[in-house]
């Protein structure tokens, strides 16, 4: 999970933001900004790339779960509120935005395993 959790940041990062493949993401932030977001679009990508980075890294690893999650579903609030009609999916991208947060916290849930019985 957390090489997906990555990948997503690079992707939405270098591709979508820094390199400006997806427009709407820089109309989505000027919508919310309220300001031309060329230069905005860009930190904020050079920002999701440097998140990937740390979740890769496994510094902090409860910080490198949590913060991930805060930054997701506040920027999916915003983008619910402020500018749902250029979302990819409107409202719904809130649901696909909880359930992908909802995975990376069940994924970073330390596994226990039951303890065989004595025979003693």
């Amino acid at each position: 999970m957390r090489y997906f959790s990555a990948a997503v940041w690079l992707v939405n990062g270098f591709w979508c933001k820094l390199l400006g493949q997806v427009p709407r993401h820089e109309a989505i932030a000027a919508r919310i900004l309220g300001i031309d977001a060329a230069l905005p679009i860009r930190l904020f990508g050079l920002a999701e790339m440097v998140m990937a980075l740390w979740i890769l890294s496994r510094f902090t690893p409860r910080l490198n779960v949590w913060t991930p999650a805060a930054v997701i579903l506040t920027m999916n609030a915003l983008e619910v509120t402020l500018a749902p009609d250029l979302l990819l999916f409107g409202r719904a991208n809130a649901l696909l935005a909880c359930l992908f947060v909802g995975l990376l916290l069940a994924a970073s849930r330390p596994v226990t395993l039951p303890r065989p019985k004595s025979t003693v």
